[in-house]
This record gives C-alpha cells, sequence and structure tokens, in this order.
C-alpha cells in the first residue's frame, strides 16, 4: 500500500512540474504572437505616414527651435489629478415625490460621472519635459509658425476669438477656427486653448517655453503654460466666400457724437457692409455700424446698447446717405469678431463661504445658466457631474471636485433632502417642462448639440420617456422648495426675454458687482457655444393628449407650491392652448 501511494505522489510530482512548463510555453507563446502583431501594425502606420515622416526640416525652422520630434526623450507624465468621487452619496429620495425609476435615473447619473472621471485620467498625459524645442510640421498644417510668444491674460493681443478644446485641439483646427473668422494670426496655449487676432504679440519667447503638447495631436505643440505658439493664417483663396458670419442687428437712432462713442471710424464712398465688416473686424471690433458714408466699430456699452431698436424702414435710406435728414439713423451689422471683454474667466481664490447651487431639471437651461454666469462674474461655475463634453469646451470647474468651494456656484439635478440640505443656497432653474422633456431626450440621444432622429421620437424610448421623466420634473421643484434654505427662483422663458435684468438678480444673489459693459458683453455672446445645430423637424407635435393631460396636472401642481412659497408662479405659456 505505502508502495503504491508513493508512487502515486511521484506522478503527481512531475505532473505539477509538466503543468508549470506547459503554462509558462503558452504564456511565452502568446506574447510572441501579440508582439509579432504590435509590429505589423506599427509598421503599416508608418508606411502610411512615411511621406509626412522624411519630411526635411528647413533651415528656417531650425532657427526658431524646430527639429524632428524623433529626437525628444520621453517625457514625464504629469500628475493625474485624483477627485474623491467616493464621498458623492446616493440620495435618499422622498418616495411620495420621487418614484422608483428616479433610484435607478440617479443610479445611472452616479455611473456617468464615473465613466467619465476614468476617461478623462486615462487620457494621453501632456508633455513637461523642459528641453521640448519640436513641433511637427506636417501637410495638413495651414499657414506659417511665426514663433513662440509670451502670453499675458490681463492684456492678451490675439483676443478677436477664443476656443477650447482640452481633448481634441489640433493646429489645423485653431488655423481654421481664425481663418474662419477672418484673422490674419491663430496661437495656441496650454495645449488646447486657441486665440485669434490681427497682431503679434510683442513679447518673443524662447522656443523651448512652448512645449505643451496639443490634446488632440501628438508630437504637436500647442505654447505653454502663458506661452503663444504663434501662426500666420493662410490667405483664403479667390473662390471664398467674402461673407463671413456678418449679422444684422437692427436700425437704431445714431447717437449724437458717433466718434466719441465708436474707437475707430472710416469715411469711404460707396460704402458697403461687406467693406465695414471687414474694417471692424481688422481693428477687433464686434460691432460695425454703418452712417451714411461712414463706417464705425465698437463695442456695445450704457450709451449705445442695442436695446431700442427701430423700424428697419427708418433706415432704407442709411447706406451712403449725405443729408442731414437721412442721416438721423444707423445700421448696425455683428462682425466676426467676439466679444472678449467677459472672456476671461478664473477660479475663486479664496474659498466660497457659502455654498450655492444652480438647480435644474435636465433640459432645463442649466448649461446656458452657467455660460452666462460665468462670463458675467468672470468666475468658473463647477458641476455635481463630471461632463466631458462640457470640459472640453471650456467649462473648466467640470474637472474641479464639487465641493470644493472654487467656483461661483455648482450644477446639480439632484433632489432629496441630504442632497439640498449640502447647499447654503440655490438658484432654482425652472422651463417649461414641454420644452425641457424634447431638450433632454435630445441630449440623451444626440449629444449637446444635436436633435434626435425621426426614428427615435417614434420608437417606444419617447413615451416611457414622458412618463418618468415628467414626474420627476415636478418632484425636483417640489423638494427644493420644500427643503431649500435661501432659494433665487428664475424661469428660463424670463431669463432668455429679459436677460440683462435676471442676469443682474443671478449676479447680486452670488454676491457679485458686476459692471453695465461686462453685462453687455454677456448679451453680446449670449448663445456661446452649446445652442443646438441642424434641421428641427417642422410642424412636429411629439406629445399626445394623454401625455399632455399629465404633464398638465403636474405642471398646476408646481405652479400652486410657487405660490405657496409666495414666488411668483409659473408662466401661463407653460399650459398648451
Amino acid at each position: 500500500m505505502a508502495k503504491t501511494f508513493f508512487r502515486l505522489q511521484k506522478f503527481l510530482r512531475r505532473t505539477q512540474f509538466l503543468l508549470f512548463f506547459l503554462t509558462a510555453a503558452y504564456l511565452m507563446a502568446g506574447s510572441l504572437l501579440l508582439l509579432q502583431r504590435t509590429r505589423l501594425v506599427i509598421q503599416q502606420g508608418s508606411r502610411g505616414t512615411s511621406a509626412h515622416q522624411a519630411l526635411a526640416v528647413p533651415d528656417g525652422m531650425a532657427a526658431v527651435g524646430i527639429i524632428d520630434p524623433r529626437t525628444l526623450q520621453n517625457s514625464r507624465p504629469s500628475p493625474r489629478l485624483l477627485v474623491g468621487m467616493d464621498t458623492m452619496q446616493e440620495p435618499a429620495l422622498d418616495q411620495w415625490h420621487s418614484p422608483q425609476w428616479l433610484v435607478s435615473r440617479n443610479s445611472e447619473l452616479r455611473q456617468l460621472r464615473r465613466r467619465w472621471f476614468h476617461g478623462f485620467i486615462s487620457e494621453q498625459e501632456p508633455m513637461q519635459t523642459a528641453g521640448l524645442k519640436a513641433m511637427r510640421h506636417t501637410a495638413q498644417h495651414k499657414g506659417t509658425y511665426v514663433g513662440c510668444f509670451s502670453d499675458d491674460s490681463r492684456e492678451r493681443t490675439l483676443k478677436g476669438a477664443v476656443f477650447y478644446d482640452l481633448r481634441k485641439m489640433t493646429v489645423s483646427h485653431c488655423q481654421e477656427a481664425c481663418a474662419e473668422r477672418a484673422y490674419s494670426y491663430a496661437g495656441l496655449a496650454y495645449g488646447a486653448e486657441c486665440y485669434c487676432g490681427n497682431r503679434l504679440p510683442a513679447t518673443a519667447a524662447k522656443p523651448e517655453e512652448c512645449n505643451s503638447e496639443c490634446k488632440g495631436e501628438k508630437g504637436s505643440v500647442c505654447g505653454g503654460v502663458n506661452r503663444l505658439s504663434v501662426y500666420k493664417v493662410e490667405e483664403p483663396r479667390a473662390g471664398a466666400r467674402p461673407r463671413r458670419n456678418i449679422i444684422y442687428r437692427g436700425c437704431f437712432r445714431a447717437p449724437e457724437n458717433l466718434t466719441d462713442i465708436f474707437p475707430a471710424s472710416l469715411i469711404q464712398p460707396n460704402l458697403t457692409v461687406e467693406m465695414c465688416s471687414e474694417f471692424c473686424s481688422k481693428k477687433e471690433f464686434p460691432l460695425a455700424v454703418i452712417h451714411g458714408r461712414e463706417c464705425h466699430c465698437g463695442y456695445p456699452t450704457g450709451r449705445f446698447t442695442l436695446h431700442d431698436g427701430t423700424d428697419g424702414l427708418l433706415c432704407s435710406g442709411t447706406l451712403n446717405a449725405s443729408s442731414k435728414a437721412e442721416g438721423k439713423y444707423c445700421l448696425v451689422y455683428q462682425t466676426p469678431v467676439q466679444d472678449t471683454r467677459c472672456t476671461d474667466r478664473k477660479f475663486l481664490t479664496t474659498k466660497s463661504k457659502v455654498f450655492v447651487a444652480l438647480s435644474s431639471f435636465p433640459g432645463a437651461g442649466n448649461t446656458w445658466a452657467r455660460h452666462l454666469i460665468e462670463h458675467a462674474t468672470g468666475y468658473y461655475t463647477g458641476s455635481y457631474y463630471f461632463d466631458g463634453a462640457l470640459y472640453n469646451k471650456g467649462f473648466k470647474g467640470e474637472k474641479d471636485h464639487w465641493r470644493s468651494r472654487r467656483t461661483i456656484c455648482v450644477k446639480t439635478h439632484e433632489s432629496g433632502k441630504t442632497e439640498i440640505e449640502m447647499f447654503d443656497s440655490a438658484i432654482l432653474l425652472i422651463r417649461n417642462p414641454y420644452k425641457s422633456l424634447v431638450a433632454e431626450f435630445n441630449r440623451k440621444y444626440a449629444g449637446h448639440l444635436g436633435h434626435a432622429t425621426a426614428h427615435t421620437w417614434q420608437s417606444k424610448e419617447w413615451p416611457d420617456f414622458v412618463n418618468s421623466y415628467a414626474s420627476w420634473w415636478a418632484s425636483h421643484v417640489l423638494d427644493w422648495l420644500k427643503y431649500g434654505k435661501r432659494l433665487l427662483v428664475i424661469h428660463y422663458e424670463d431669463l432668455k426675454q429679459s436677460l440683462i435684468p435676471k442676469l443682474k438678480e443671478m449676479v447680486e444673489f452670488l454676491n457679485m458687482t458686476v459692471s453695465e459693459d461686462r453685462l453687455l458683453c454677456v448679451e453680446n455672446n449670449r448663445d456661446g457655444n452649446f445652442k443646438r445645430s441642424g434641421a428641427k423637424q417642422k410642424d412636429f407635435e411629439p406629445f399626445t393628449q394623454e401625455m399632455k393631460d399629465l404633464i398638465n396636472r403636474y405642471i398646476l401642481t408646481v405652479d400652486e407650491a410657487l405660490r405657496g412659497r409666495n414666488f411668483t408662479g409659473l408662466p401661463r405659456e407653460y399650459v398648451p392652448r
């Protein structure tokens, strides 16, 4: 018996060694196969780009510190921003106001936050090597590289237009954006910011100080910290359209001293709209004002607010008019130039003592309200969630932890006693539920700027969406009215109709003081970059009578609750006629 047991033990020992060697051989074979496939992919990719890699570096580029990017050393990865996501708790919901589906919706929002967060920290790290001196110049880059320049945010030279893309910014993307708006120079900074203008910055910097890699293009440099990589934009071809985004603002009574109000002027016989707009664009002014043969350029100000328009027929003889009678009125046009008096933003230098929420139901215009608040106050807004699409377009508060108190207010769609009582005060933004439901459905199926397809509207997703989200619209307002400590109720429709008065209310609620010129600048840039594009379906009615009856009951409930708290009731237009 002992002999049999000994033989069995010896066999098992041999089997263990055999299994070990077989496993090791299997792993080695798999690794070799993976390496071989990777090599083939790299070789195929290099064959497709060899024409660009083989380009010789001109002597002129070497003079400004441009060398082959293959000579760069591997950069040290930058520290990753870690956000305390574990501190976010699942809302404790009131069962009467928040049905069971809201629990799953909050879970969906939480998963969305995590997915965005992990996607963000896994993105490519920016180059931190101090000796970075190279920039890839490929055939797709239009225009000519001028050099590296110092950038002062307080006195920025390239300020005609500002664009952000913290994920996909490339040299070509910035150049095309500036060329479309008829600018002469394009400058890139921090790897993701694009600035346009018609004058070069005054102070040149060392070539190696432009050391931030473009977020959307490995090997290309997009400026640095307070440094701009500047390009001369390619001149438009002869067939390019001569009229670039010139918007008619209306007919206005001409001020008495036009030259005192507007910094730049031109007197030109046979003056045209295109000539005046081009002149003001070169001077980097957003308004072109035509008064007879005179072209004036400037900004909306307290002396010329663009609030009191007149009948357009009164301006029918204004262009090239010579008599005083015909010169009482002026034509005003918006040039492609961005009004940059209110585009500078930053985080609060000290932690805010008052924790303010910007609360709304999804689709109620929260992103637009954030755009207005940021440009009016000059401070970033935060968010309870992390939305990469918003962060990439310049809402830098998205990356900041929502409880950091470094932002002027914090976006939230949450409801429930626990979540509401965390805030000291709140701006409660309410929108017509019919419009909110359509906007949120579009966002869910087509993103922030798109429209859902006709097939999606006709599917079963839409009725299910209305049945779930309509009650959430009501419970969201009711919960904030019940548990909110200090509220400012803003109706989206009132904000849209009377932007400056309502924006003043919001700014004062945030304990901020803002100049009239800055508010006029916000009004001039009111749409921002988040206005939905694409064609809407004409004469499209997505709501059935059953849906309307359901939503109308919620409208009456919310209206009664608002009046019970001494707030203004819902606008009459909320109920369809």
